[in-house]
């Protein structure tokens, strides 16, 4: 479904041109997980926005096949906040030009299968962080994707919460067979939630391996002993990245 090819990005400044990633390609197939980890200004949301299309590569090639609905949820939620829960969570549905009914039907839905009922008249203001992060999961479910891209959605969460939501994550995609995409500060969160765990070398950003991790496909998986190894093996490999990176 999604395949990189040789692809790199720079950013312009008034000082230059500044390299951010160099020489990537890596194919994800659906309907799988994968996970982006690396040190801190490495090119990890450069290579998401580049899939996702939100940003267009120096040279290279990204190729996804038959046009697939995608969905992408950002670290700051993204929800509007002079609009309720019910609006935010329709509202790719209101652009779509969907009937009102169907906006309707889905979003009752969407708020019982978020564990949201009761607060479709709420505004974002008045939810907690982790309610908020269920709207935009919502909101972005609302459109059927089959591609869902996300950029450290959960990293602002206390560890239960973001517990709770990498579960859900996880079921989602699995009953849903939903493509997923995540970057990710966190090694375990990695590990939980991608099939396949692309780790990036500090900037300029390449790859440094791309680890199959086919446990991740149960919450069981996070009490078991490969779990644990695998943590400790990206945690290896992530070690001298992050030490030689600037500060």
């Amino acid at each position: 479904m999604i395949k990189v090819s040789s692809v790199c990005l720079s950013f312009r400044h008034e000082t230059g041109i500044q390299p951010v990633l160099e020489d990537i390609s890596l194919r994800i197939d659906p309907p799988d997980s994968c996970a982006i980890i690396g040190p801190s200004g490495c090119g990890k949301t450069s290579l998401l926005f580049l899939m996702s299309g939100l940003l267009k590569p120096d040279s290279g090639t990204i190729e996804i096949p038959g046009n697939p609905s995608c969905g992408t949820i950002l670290q700051n939620y993204g929800l509007f906040p002079w609009k309720s829960v019910s609006e935010n969570i329709g509202l790719g549905l209101v652009l779509k030009k969907i009937d009102k009914g169907e906006i309707s039907r889905r979003v009752k839905q969407l708020l019982e299968e978020m564990d949201l009922s009761g607060f479709g008249d709420h505004f974002p203001g008045q939810l907690s962080g982790g309610m908020q992060q269920r709207v935009a999961l919502a909101r972005t479910l609302a459109i059927d994707p089959e591609i869902l891209y996300m950029d450290e959605p959960l990293s602002s969460l206390d560890a239960l919460t973001r517990e709770r939501l990498q579960n859900l994550i996880l079921d989602i995609g699995k009953t849903r067979r939903i493509t997923t995409v995540l970057v990710t500060h966190s090694i375990e969160e990695a590990v939980f939630l991608g099939r396949k765990i692309i780790i990036l070398s500090r900037r300029p950003g390449r790859i440094l391996q791309i680890v199959d991790n086919p446990g991740a496909t149960s919450i069981e998986y996070r009490q078991s002993d490969h779990f644990f190894k695998q943590c400790i093996h990206l945690r290896e490999l992530l070690k001298g990245e992050v030490n030689g990176t600037e500060t």
